[in-house]
């Protein structure tokens, strides 16, 4: 089940249609897919709500961080519009991989690996699409992995933060 779940994710990512652009293409398709994978994981192991919350305090400060930021050097992308600070994009799919990899694949670290190595294709797809400079893309995806690896411990004993791929 969860390597159908991340190969879903990944295939999804290289086969749909869209943007001409290939790596673009497989960017966008992570910020979807690889929460949604995460998701299928939170359900089957009865933390979905523990999942849901998490997943919104990131999506709010992602959007939080593109307000405050908006007009300012930091906030502009490399494109000259602004809310480019943090990247959404990175921010989804580093949630994604972090709770596949600490919570989904712990038993299956190479699962992890891949986890983090499309969310870091992810992050790098937005800077080469020409839409978020290296340290909106980076800012993002420490957004995302550090709200994904976490646990808010709601229906569960505690609090605490895991990254996966232990060896």
């Amino acid at each position: 089940m969860r390597r159908m779940m991340l190969g879903a994710a990944l295939a999804t990512g290289l086969a749909g249609p869209g943007a001409a652009d290939p790596l673009e293409r497989f960017g966008t398709t992570m910020k979807y897919g690889m929460p949604l994978a995460a998701a299928v994981c939170a359900a089957d192991q009865d933390r979905l709500e523990d999942f849901a919350i998490r997943g919104a305090v990131q999506v709010g400060l992602v959007l939080a961080l593109k307000a405050l930021t908006d007009g300012s050097g930091l906030g502009q992308r490399p494109t000259g519009e602004g809310r480019g600070f943090p990247s959404g994009h990175a921010a989804a799919a580093g949630f994604g991989a972090a709770d596949l990899a600490g919570k989904c694949f712990v038993d299956e670290p190479a699962l992890g690996a891949v986890a983090y190595g499309a969310a870091g294709l992810t992050a790098f797809s937005r800077v080469q699409a020409g839409e978020h400079s290296t340290e909106q893309a980076l800012a993002g995806s420490l957004i995302g992995i550090s709200l994904g690896a976490a646990s808010f411990g709601i229906g569960s004993e505690g609090a605490a933060i895991s990254f996966g791929l232990q060896f």
